[in-house]
């Protein structure tokens, strides 16, 4: 019975000094999870609308991967209403979007290459 309490013993003692090793993993494994799906990235798109005085712009997308966000054809508001004079309708571009207070807004948007 002694044997016993002492395997029982070191096994929790072992645990014990396991466990936070165990939990730091998972979370530094969770975390780097979390910050690829929320590193923004270019998106590809084709231009399907501008409206320049709104500063508007409808865009046909891809995934958009670190909004989580699927392909869709969806307005988006430019950041500053300059960067869509870069484009015109039926562009294939690359573009950056932000979410911003729950708004969706262009901060970059070039034609693709």
């Amino acid at each position: 019975m002694n044997a016993m309490k002492r395997i029982l013993v070191i096994s929790a003692v072992s645990m014990g000094m396991a466990w936070p090793l165990l939990s730091s993993a998972q979370s530094m494994t969770e975390h780097n999870k979390a910050g690829m799906a929320g590193a923004p990235m270019m998106t590809d798109g084709e231009v399907k609308k501008i409206d320049a005085a709104a500063g508007k712009v409808t865009i046909k997308h891809g995934d958009i991967k670190h909004l989580e966000m699927p392909g869709m054809t969806m307005v988006f508001s430019a950041k500053d209403k300059g960067l869509l004079s870069k484009i015109k309708p039926g562009d294939k571009v690359k573009f950056m979007v932000v979410n911003e207070s729950g708004k969706l807004v262009v901060t970059d948007i070039q034609p693709a290459q």
